[in-house]
């Protein structure tokens, strides 16, 4: 008797052996968690061994993952463009934590510049002047930087050299303060000098 040919729904493939999974492939544009290569995922054949725990030189990477391992640190790629790649035997853990705190009081550091604006007329009187000095002392001592302006409406702009003197006598009568950083200069209906705070002595 001739048999018929199956079209029924096929059996289910027997599962593959269960085996160690390898490393997973980082999804394209995701940052490593860690911004160093530590321990096995250096593939590097050697490496060269900087620091104070250890003697320097290149060793084979079975030998420098075998020295950290007696330290009970890990092996850190420092430098992975040099060849061979530099590492350090170290804390990993401490070492990111002293990295984020160096960069914490760096950016604690970098103060923001402050500009502080001061107007004239090109006919200010004394007392104006006076008045406005005072003002610029004060904002030099607490660190700003100072921009004086004489704005020349209409036909005072004619008055242009005068107004050139009166922010160079500015300048000259706050040198003790801050030091000039922009010349007077004409932008449009503005002339304007620029000055920075001194560093104070030590």
């Amino acid at each position: 008797m001739e048999k018929k040919p199956y079209f029924g729904p096929r059996p289910p493939r027997p599962a593959a052996p269960a085996g160690p999974k390898g490393p997973r492939r980082p999804v394209r544009g995701q940052k490593p968690a860690n911004p160093n290569l530590i321990n096995e995922q250096i593939r590097a054949r050697e490496v060269r061994l900087v620091g104070d725990n250890v003697e320097t030189g290149i060793y084979s990477i079975h030998d420098a993952l075998k020295k950290a391992e007696e330290l009970e640190l890990d092996l850190v790629e420092i430098s992975p463009t040099a060849q061979p790649p530099v590492c350090k035997i170290l804390d990993y853990q401490k070492y990111l934590y002293q990295q984020k705190k160096k960069q914490k009081e760096i950016k604690a550091k970098a103060t923001k510049v402050v500009i502080k604006e001061i107007r004239f007329g090109p006919q200010t009187d004394d007392h104006d002047y006076n008045f406005k000095l005072k003002h610029a002392m004060g904002f030099l001592q607490e660190g700003s930087k100072v921009k004086a302006y004489v704005f020349f409406k209409g036909r005072s702009i004619l008055f242009k050299e005068q107004g050139e003197v009166l922010l160079l006598r500015f300048a000259n009568d706050l040198e003790d303060y801050g030091k000039v950083e922009q010349m007077p200069q004409l932008e449009g209906k503005r002339m304007i000098i620029m000055l920075s705070p001194k560093k104070a002595a030590k």
